[in-house]
């Protein structure tokens, strides 16, 4: 027996897509907008359809996130940032936060909304991660981005799924 099994496509035409980025450790978060917009650029989106929306650090990234998607102007939302462990406390309260509270926003809301952030304990693994060794993630997160809300459109069956709710602008 073979059960149907439900995956979205790559492909971002006709959606809309939402980018938060963190200023905070920029010379690293910098190269993580320019992996989505890169991987978004790659699967069809139209430059129009891709705002980006700049903070302060990666703490501000889920009401920013939360409000954006209540705008109901986009299908997906996509946070980046980076946050590196120092000697002190502040790393677990800004990383922590930031995941539960982006969480949450897609929760709240019904759209997809992307944790991007890179969270790594040395300057060198963040490097790494924002595309020297191991990937951009930034570019792997807008993958991700593209692949739900294709799937959330075609749940249940139809293309009808949530037009009114979670893509309101999707004909």
């Amino acid at each position: 027996m073979q059960p149907k099994v439900h995956q979205g496509l790559l492909t971002a035409a006709g959606f809309r897509f939402a980018i938060i980025a963190s200023r905070w450790n920029d010379f690293l978060t910098s190269k993580l907008v320019e992996g989505a917009l890169d991987a978004l650029e790659r699967l069809g989106a139209d430059e129009k359809s891709i705002e980006i929306f700049k903070v302060p650090g990666s703490f501000e990234l889920p009401l920013t996130a939360l409000k954006v998607a209540q705008g109901g102007r986009f299908d997906a939302v996509i946070c980046i940032g980076t946050v590196i462990r120092g000697e002190t406390p502040h790393f677990e309260y800004v990383a922590g936060e930031a995941a539960k509270g982006v969480a949450q926003a897609s929760m709240q809301t019904g759209i997809p909304v992307l944790f991007g952030v890179v969270t790594t304990d040395t300057l060198e693994q963040a490097i790494n991660r924002t595309g020297v060794k191991s990937g951009n993630k930034g570019f792997e997160v807008a993958m991700s981005a593209v692949e739900l809300v294709n799937l959330y459109k075609t749940m249940d069956g139809g293309e009808n799924l949530g037009k009114e709710k979670v893509f309101p602008h999707v004909v």
